[in-house]
């Protein structure tokens, strides 16, 4: 178990609110300027949370310059977002353990700005701020270090420094701080350490250097996830009440319509846990009575995603002079869409598409999934074809034909003389008449054919035109 002890500055020694730390980014703890933050972490690290190519680039959360090393242990993760513009930094300081002996030693990794836990999972994200080396004091973080006054260097610098450089911040932008033990003599105990904001903004004034009202928010920000991801623990020990708790109520709004459909049972002391399965999507609301005869509540909106399903196709203006498409996906997911192979984009239009088969892949940008290349038909028509026997374009019919339910082409000179009829067993149009070849013109054609329109079939008929080349 691993537990969170937050200390207000002024009461730091005589009390505290116990609270769980989080090993997972996406119920990161929100926190704030103005208290210190103490913690007892354990267990193994979260490494999984990276994608093993975006850490090797980036250096942070690696084995450093210490090649033997272990890998990361004793994941926390920490959500603030910016009160003012200005100047942000932070110190996290190793504590004695066990025998009054500092075995932790911890890196960091800080995520940002505006950027979310998606991200950071599927490597679009990258830290923007990390140590990764052996720290030679007890402190490492950005800005100043407060034991020795060493400055911040740029990450990833030649020296090897376990501080960066300040922050520049604007106000309501949002940031994720991982804070990771790295250490060969790791056993499993629990590890302490200290976090404390700094800089120019927290000597201002630490009520508004981060945005305070998201500490309310202890249930954490809303969060996307992916259908098969981990469990999500949702924790009321996060909330202000403390250790004054004395009953706890969650329950949930599946559909999110305002309608709470169930008490959900909590388990740990009170009930103060619940824990949310893959899909149950939901919002989840929580009520927290004190001993001090008080109510705290708080609640927060989860969203499983699954691998995009495709719905349907839709042909906008069948046989226009350009095939225009719209792509449906069964859900509400964040997609991209690509066709034929092209670029993904987001719009679920495309214009311009070829007639006969095509493929739509369709990827969920919450890094849920992609599906495989699926085959569609644009009912189309060539432009032009030349019969000339070279065996490219020799034969004009309209492709996609055999999608179609009863259908008939009639095919026309400019003076209205029916040339030819085709229907769906037809190879096509080989540019003739009783045998003559007609002459390189423009020739129109009649399509007849039914169309199945929420359950009724619906008679339609389309008239254009198209080229002969010789």
């Amino acid at each position: 178990m691993r537990t969170l002890l937050i200390l207000g500055c002024l009461l730091l020694g005589a009390f505290g609110a116990l609270a769980q730390n989080s090993p997972d980014c996406r119920s990161a703890i929100p926190v704030c300027a103005d208290t210190v933050i103490v913690a007892f972490a354990d267990g193994a690290g979260d490494i999984d949370d990276f994608d093993p190519d975006v850490i090797r680039q980036s250096g942070c959360l690696e084995k450093g310059s210490v090649s033997s090393a272990n890998i990361e242990n004793n994941t926390s993760w920490y959500v603030f977002r910016a009160g003012t513009d200005g100047q942000i930094g932070f110190d996290i300081e190793a504590l004695p353990s066990t025998g009054n002996t500092i075995t932790a030693e911890w890196d960091f990794a800080l995520y940002g700005p505006d950027t979310d836990c998606a991200n950071i999972s599927n490597g679009t994200a990258q830290p923007i701020r990390c140590n990764y080396e052996v720290n030679n004091t007890r402190f490492t973080g950005v800005g100043v270090n407060p034991e020795n006054g060493q400055q911040g260097e740029p990450p990833l610098t030649a020296n090897q420094n376990t501080y960066d450089v300040w922050l520049d911040v604007r106000e309501g932008e949002l940031y994720y701080l991982l804070i990771n033990n790295f250490n060969t003599n790791f056993d499993g105990d629990p590890e302490p350490y200290t976090l404390t904001f700094t800089g120019r903004s927290v000597e201002a004034d630490q009520d508004t250097a981060l945005d305070c009202t998201l500490r309310d928010e202890f249930l954490g920000l809303d969060i996307v996830a992916c259908e098969g991801d981990p469990d999500i623990v949702l924790s009321a020990l996060r909330s202000p009440a403390g250790p004054d708790i004395a009953s706890v109520v969650w329950e949930v709004d599946y559909e999110d319509d305002g309608v709470r459909d169930a008490v959900l049972p909590g388990t740990g002391p009170f009930g103060a846990e619940y824990t949310v399965t893959s899909p149950n999507s939901g919002r989840y609301f929580v009520t927290i009575q004190t001993t001090l005869n008080t109510t705290i509540t708080d609640d927060i909106l989860i969203t499983f995603y699954g691998v995009p399903v495709l719905d349907r196709v839709d042909i906008l203006d069948d046989l226009s002079d350009s095939n225009n498409i719209e792509v449906f996906v069964q859900g509400d997911g964040d997609y991209e869409y690509a066709i034929n192979g092209g670029e993904f984009q987001d719009s679920h239009v495309f214009m311009d598409v070829p007639p006969g088969e095509n493929t739509v892949v369709i990827n969920d940008k919450n890094g849920c999934g992609m599906t495989d290349p699926i085959p569609f038909l644009v009912v189309g028509y060539p432009k032009f074809f030349t019969p000339n026997g070279d065996g490219i374009h020799d034969a004009w019919n309209v492709l996609g034909i055999e999608t179609l339910t009863d259908p008939t082409v009639f095919i026309f000179d400019r003076y209205g003389k029916l040339l030819k009829q085709l229907d769906e067993t037809t190879i096509g149009w080989d540019g003739t008449f009783n045998g003559r070849p007609m002459p390189s013109s423009d020739y129109w054609f009649r399509l007849d054919y039914s169309r199945d329109e929420s359950g009724i079939v619906v008679a339609n008929t389309i008239r254009t035109h198209f080229s002969l080349v010789r």
